[in-house]
């Protein structure tokens, strides 16, 4: 993985910048695996769904911290999610340029995939 940062408005100058995969290391495997773990895809539906970046924090896991931790450096690392320090809270928001340019139309249809399942499992289809 090369380290790319990725320039963010609002992020901490001079702050840690974490590894992300560039635009063109990103692949198609790694991104159906990140999406294909259910504590993933509700990461990934929440950022979706937001009108800006939310912290780790924010997006309430039924898992251990350690294991939170996880899914979002998963995500981070298949190039799903792009990930900065504002102050000393770690941002989260979607790469949707970068994944519709390299799959157009993937993360849409996978978002609309997850919204028609949970629907359907709490019966307002």
């Amino acid at each position: 993985m090369t380290p790319t940062s990725i320039p963010t408005a609002g992020a901490a100058v001079g702050g840690r910048v974490l590894d992300h995969p560039a635009r063109d290391e990103i692949r198609i495997e790694g991104v159906l695996h990140a999406l294909a773990d259910p504590m993933r895809l509700r990461v990934v539906r929440e950022l979706a769904a937001a009108e800006s970046e939310l912290t780790c924090s924010h997006i309430d896991l039924p898992v251990s911290k350690s294991t939170s931790t996880h899914h979002f450096r998963v995500l981070r690392e298949s190039g799903i999610v792009r990930q900065f320090y504002r102050g000393t809270a770690k941002m989260n928001g979607l790469r949707r340029d970068d994944l519709e340019a390299l799959f157009p139309g993937l993360l849409d249809s996978v978002l609309d995939a997850a919204n028609r399942q949970a629907h359907r499992g709490d019966g307002t289809r």
